[in-house]
Parts: C-alpha cells; structure tokens; sequence
C-alpha cells in the first residue's frame, strides 16, 4: 500500500480539472488508486431506488467522486497551499509543510 501525504481531515484546494481553485476537507483516502474523496468536489448526480428496508427515498442524489491526488495541494494554516515534507521528531515522522516549516497535524 502506498504512502500518501494527503491523509483524512486535511484541507486541499484543486489545482487541476473542472473544479480549479475550489477548496475542501479530505473525507476519505484510497491509497490503492491513489485517489481521494474531497467534500464538495467532483459533485456527480447518481440515481437511487427507494428501499424500505434502509429506510432511503429514491430520486436523484448527488456524491462526490474520487479525484487523483496529482490534482491537489495540501493548505498550511499559516501560509496556504504548499507541498509537504517529512521530519523525524523524536521516534515519529512527521509532516512538514515547505514553505513556513510548521509542523501538519499527524496521522491519527
């Protein structure tokens, strides 16, 4: 399984594609694709069958759709988009952004 530096949580803007310039919370990682979920983000338009039994109504529904990560940038609280780095603290790696050196909320 690949290692990514985009994990669950994080705050990503779009650099590439439709959505160009929007920003959003990672809601999941697929590391096996490369690829992760971004809340507001690749919005498609699915249609549902109504089930009585899970207790949903049919319709149209919108669902975001994965996008590759190559298409995203991590945002530093204090400096905005930037790459990300990695920094031994202690017996932990950490994320370090490249710009400012702040240290990124780990992996949990």
């Amino acid at each position: 399984m690949p290692s990514l530096n985009i994990h669950r949580n994080d705050q990503v803007e779009v650099i590439a594609g439709s959505d160009k310039g929007k920003r959003g919370k990672v809601l999941r990682v697929l590391p096996d694709a490369s690829r992760v979920v971004v809340e507001n983000i690749r919005v498609a338009k699915k249609h549902v069958r109504p089930n009585p039994q899970q207790n949903t109504k049919g319709g149209i529904a919108e669902q975001e759709q994965p996008i590759h990560i190559s298409n995203l940038m991590l945002i530093c609280p204090s400096c905005g988009k930037t790459r990300v780095g990695h920094k031994i603290e202690g017996d932990h790696r950490v994320r370090v952004c490249k710009k400012c050196g702040q240290t990124l909320s780990s992996k949990k």
